[in-house]
């Protein structure tokens, strides 16, 4: 599989037959080159969402016309942005899709979500993370979170490889916060931070998280550079 990082929480995943873009903000994303629009999303076959906030969907819609890809993700935010061609599969929490032999289950995150559109703000379901399975390996892609007790079963029953993490601080939970989550819930081989670097306000490296998780391969990724497992 191939994990790539767009920036701030964006990323594109080629797992199983899919090439999955979660959270993709691109357009407006000051750690996005926007000359690489093109090759980020090349060839994408689904759309996740964890929710609606403007540094995660601001620009799904369009993404979903250029790709004609399905955007998938809670009920309420599919709701809000459903029309205008675009195709949205809405689901919950413990569901499951199959995404082209990619796995994709919603899980529990704790943060909040709102979508501005045309007519406003609205607000737009839950906030929520995803397990992905394929490959013979799992995936457990954060969303915008702090800790909280669900992942301890969710690391128990998910048993995912490898955390994409969100840690920047301010907004979610920070490095030291991730990988005291990730030690204490997870038994990942992999930690990808992301959710940082983007804003002032947020922390601008990992080290505080790759001194935490000695024995984990904490990876760092610049923008456009591609993780293989």
């Amino acid at each position: 599989m191939n994990i790539t990082w767009l920036g701030h929480a964006s990323f594109r995943i080629e797992i199983a037959e899919a090439v999955l873009l979660i959270d993709p903000w691109l357009n407006g994303n000051p750690s996005f080159p926007d000359d690489q629009r093109d090759a980020a999303i090349a060839g994408t076959t689904h759309i996740l969402l964890t929710h609606g906030h403007g540094d995660h969907a601001s620009e799904v819609q369009q993404i979903a016309r250029d790709t004609g890809a399905p955007v998938y993700g809670i009920v309420e935010l599919m709701g809000v942005i459903a029309g205008d061609g675009i195709e949205t599969v809405g689901f919950n929490k413990g569901g499951t899709v199959d995404l082209n032999g990619a796995h994709v289950t919603m899980v529990n995150a704790v943060h909040s979500s709102s979508f501005d559109g045309a007519d406003g703000t609205r607000v737009a379901g839950t906030e929520c993370g995803f397990m992905i399975a394929g490959e013979g390996k799992t995936i457990y892609f954060s969303g915008d979170t702090d800790i909280m007790a669900d992942m301890d079963w969710m690391g128990d029953l998910h048993k995912p490889d490898i955390g994409i993490l969100c840690a920047g601080g301010f907004y979610t939970m920070d490095m030291g916060r991730a990988a005291y989550a990730a030690k204490r819930y997870f038994n990942f081989s992999t930690v990808i931070p992301c959710h940082y670097g983007t804003f002032d306000a947020l922390a601008q490296d990992a080290q505080v998280m790759r001194d935490a998780l000695p024995g984990v391969d904490v990876a760092t990724p610049a923008v456009m550079d591609t993780v293989t497992l």
